[in-house]
């Protein structure tokens, strides 16, 4: 038998040992460990004094030696069960580093000698039986090392295989292995983010634990099972050292799963921004839930249909790191039910109102393949069986509204007292809202689908007949209609912002921001009572059922009103009828048809801010409820405090009430949400769109990258309300905890008729997301204010502080800083 075995031939592992083998395997596989030669156990036998070589050895050493290259080297073991599957004999067997040329002999000698050692005769006595034997010996060419270590493709404790553990140390990794010094800890997730155990890491960076754990998992791919690596960096970059399959027990390897799950927030996030309690989503779960089964069946869809596909209609949201998405592939799954999907498939998609298309491999496996031949008439028989539904509703919706609000006020006007309700009469009070309104939210349905339909024809109509000087026309008659709700704060805080000019006490109300400044002065303090009695449940992010309303906290009213008195009473938008003989002439048919389907559009937008605001008004009474049944649960001691009660969800809260509950410990189930959400909170918003393959569970989502600079100096929005401005901008992320000077531009992602206060202070709006029909249009309108919305990535565009122009027509937004 030979004495040396050359790299390229160490492949039989009862020759050369496992970990030479291993190593031989991963130079063929391109990892390029540190060049290598093998001294067989045969190469020595036992004698009185220690090994003996055996003849020829020196000289077939001294020409490995020098084909492998200057030294030092590291002297290591390579038993025949070493490194195996079942047993690895870590760390029985010595290990020589730094050695000269000269002395590698001598090490050899001393590295076989240990496979005698009455620690390995124990370990194999235990772990695999058998006789002492000696390793083969790897002579393998030395890494000047910065930093050395180990990982592990699985985690070798909790056995989860979708993660990498890595711990390093600088310099040598010879002390980690042998247990005698702690190294620095690293985990990186199945998405590539890198997490460090210590709160300043020294010895690598994320990009280095990134590229080990990448080691790593190609190791694992390249022999099939879990690996446990030693690799170690120098100069040159990472090498690897050794490979080995992990020997503890891991979890069993998932099947595969490759189901696709889309969440998308580009159009929920208006509604529902930043962080979302867990008792908001389970009741705004309920509510899609509900509302959308209604929404179907009014186009058409059978009741068997629905029940059949009801998991679609109780998952239509989704709750990543504590903020809210849509789950689009229930989206697209319920849109495909409807009446006509297999007509034009586009279009049903654009009703989603995402930013990014849905991908092929859900478009072409969900819903029937386009209609052709007989199966296209019977389609379009369907539409227009839907047709007629709507217009049935439509002539029907007087009366369908009449109704709602009848039913909305016998709830919200009945002689009900919260505060001297138990929680038992408390959970009573939450199911009569849900089976009244809730499960009953046809009015508001019927009218927001009309209004889609009507808004979209009566613009389309006008640009067709009008051009440009159409839509223009239809942006006035729609947005600036003086009886609507969401105008009316607008209007009233610039009454009283001309009452409290008047008495001179600007400065002092909006220093002070409380109730009692006007105590001396009964008209405004009147005025404020009867703002609060009606809006009071108006506050920023208000379909957010833990957001505190102006009712409990007036104080942003009072900061409007004053900065409103602060500044010059700027001009307000007055809404009249267009003059349609002009706009027409010689033509009355059309005149009569435009002026008659734009006075619907525009009925159909009011109704629709009305109703939205009813809507305001149920989920102001359903967080009264529920902060009701909270101070029930303080009171016996399940609770810390009242508003604890919004870590809950709406099941486990009417299930500790009503008996289904499973878990008595709520404290316990509040403190975990709590420290989930404080810690969710803390990190960035996940991206717009997320997708995700098997279980849908979101991973938690790691610090992004800083955006690079938008060099662009001018972009185009959707110009919504007409003026030209040239100001300071301020990017609000949080009306709450951030203020407006008067004259700056409002910079936000999003808007919801909390922000009346900020409003009141700028000069022009500027908007990431809305539309037409949203409130910032609405509302800058009725203030006189240039508005545009739809600017996409704004926040990040502008910066706090620039100087910005923006032309409310156009929609055209420039940045001034830095011109030349």
């Amino acid at each position: 038998m030979r004495v040396i075995v050359p790299q390229a031939e160490a492949v039989d592992p009862s020759v050369v040992g496992g970990k030479a083998a291993a190593l031989a395997e991963l130079a063929r596989h391109g990892f390029n460990p540190p060049a290598f030669f093998v001294i067989s156990d045969a190469a020595f036998r036992a004698g009185k004094a220690g090994p003996i070589a055996a003849s020829g050895l020196r000289e077939a050493l001294a020409a490995a030696l020098e084909a492998l290259g200057p030294g030092p080297y590291a002297v290591r073991s390579s038993g025949r069960a070493e490194d195996g599957a079942e047993h690895s004999h870590a760390g029985q067997f010595d290990t020589v580093l730094n050695v000269a040329g000269s002395k590698v002999l001598q090490a050899a000698k001393q590295v076989w000698q240990s496979g005698f050692a009455d620690t390995v005769a124990t370990y194999r006595a235990v772990k695999s039986g058998g006789e002492a034997e000696a390793p083969a010996i790897i002579v393998q060419r030395m890494i000047a090392a910065t930093a050395a270590g180990v990982a592990f493709s699985a985690d070798p404790v909790s056995g989860q295989r979708n993660r990498v553990v890595v711990s390093a140390v600088e310099g040598l990794g010879d002390a980690l292995v042998a247990g005698e010094v702690d190294g620095e800890d690293w985990t990186v997730d199945p998405s590539g983010a890198a997490k460090s155990g210590q709160v300043s890491p020294r010895v690598l960076t994320a990009d280095q634990a990134q590229q080990i754990a990448m080691l790593a998992r190609r190791a694992e791919e390249a022999f099939g099972a879990p690996q446990d690596i030693e690799w170690a960096f120098d100069a040159e970059g990472l090498h690897i050292l050794q490979a080995r399959p992990i020997t503890t027990e891991l979890r069993p390897e998932p099947l595969p799963d490759q189901a696709l799950t889309i969440f998308d927030n580009s159009n929920i996030v208006e509604s529902y921004p930043g962080m979302v309690s867990p008792l908001t989503y389970s009741f705004a779960l309920h509510v899609y839930a509900r509302v959308y089964r209604a929404f179907v069946r009014l186009l058409g869809v059978s009741d068997k249909t629905v029940a059949a596909n009801a998991a679609i209609f109780d998952n239509l949201l989704g709750r990543v790191d504590g903020r809210v998405y849509y789950n689009l592939v229930n989206w697209y799954r319920a849109l495909a039910l409807l009446p006509g999907f297999s007509l034009n498939r586009d279009y049903m998609e654009t009703m989603m109102g995402v930013s990014e298309p849905m991908p092929r491999e859900i478009t072409e496996a969900i819903g029937p393949a386009p209609a052709t031949g007989a199966r296209k008439v019977l389609e379009y028989g369907k539409l227009v069986a839907v047709a007629g539904g709507l217009i049935w509703q439509a002539v029907r919706l007087p009366r369908t509204r009449r109704n709602f609000y009848a039913r909305l006020n016998g709830v919200l006007e009945r002689d009900f007292d919260i505060e001297a309700a138990n929680a038992t009469e408390l959970a009573a009070e939450y199911r009569h809202i849900e089976s009244t309104l809730l499960d009953r939210w046809d009015a508001p349905l019927v009218n927001d689908f009309l209004c889609m339909i009507a808004f979209g024809a009566s613009r389309n109509l006008l640009q067709r007949w009008l051009g440009e000087r159409g839509a223009l026309l239809h942006n006035d008659v729609m947005i600036g209609q003086g009886d609507i709700v969401s105008a009316e704060p607008a209007q009233r805080i610039a009454h009283m912002a001309r009452l409290v000019r008047e008495a001179g006490i600007a400065d002092q109300l909006g220093a002070e921001c409380r109730v009692e400044t006007l105590a001396p002065y009964p008209e405004i303090a009147a005025e404020i009572r009867s703002y609060l009695e009606k809006f009071g449940d108006r506050c920023t992010e208000e379909l957010k059922l833990e957001s505190i309303p102006l009712r409990d906290d007036p104080s942003s009213l009072l900061m409007a009103v004053a900065a409103s008195a602060a500044r010059p009473e700027g001009p307000r938008h007055a809404g009249s009828d267009p003059d349609w003989r002009a706009l027409f002439p010689g033509n009355p048919l059309k005149r009569q048809l435009a002026k008659w389907i734009v006075g619907w559009a525009k009925a159909r937008v009011r109704d629709r801010e009305n109703l939205r605001f009813e809507r305001t008004r149920i989920f102001g009474h359903a967080r009264r409820v529920f902060l009701g049944i909270g101070r029930e649960f303080a009171a016996r001691g399940l609770l810390a405090q009242p508003r604890d009660v919004f870590h809950l969800t709406t099941s486990e809260v009417l299930g500790a009430v009503e008996g289904f509950s499973l878990s008595p410990d709520l404290r316990a189930i509040v403190a975990q949400r709590q420290g989930e959400d404080a810690a969710a909170a803390r990190r960035p918003d996940p991206p717009e769109r997320i997708e995700i393959r098997g279980p849908a569970i979101a991973p938690v989502w790691a610090e992004a990258e800083g955006a690079e600079e938008d060099p662009e100096r001018v972009k185009t929005g959707t110009g919504c309300s007409a003026g030209q401005v040239t100001a300071k901008a301020r990017v609000i992320r949080d009306p709450r905890t951030e203020a407006l000077q008067p004259g700056d531009i409002l910079v936000a992602r999003h808007t919801d008729p909390g922000w009346i206060a900020v409003f009141s202070n700028a000069s022009a709006i500027v908007v990431e997301r809305g539309s037409l029909l949203s409130h910032s249009a609405i509302v800058a309108r009725e203030l006189g204010i240039p508005c545009v919305v739809g600017l996409k990535g704004a926040t990040q565009w502008i910066k706090d502080g620039e100087t910005l122009s923006v032309d409310g027509a156009s929609g055209k937004v420039e940045r001034c800083d830095g011109e030349e």
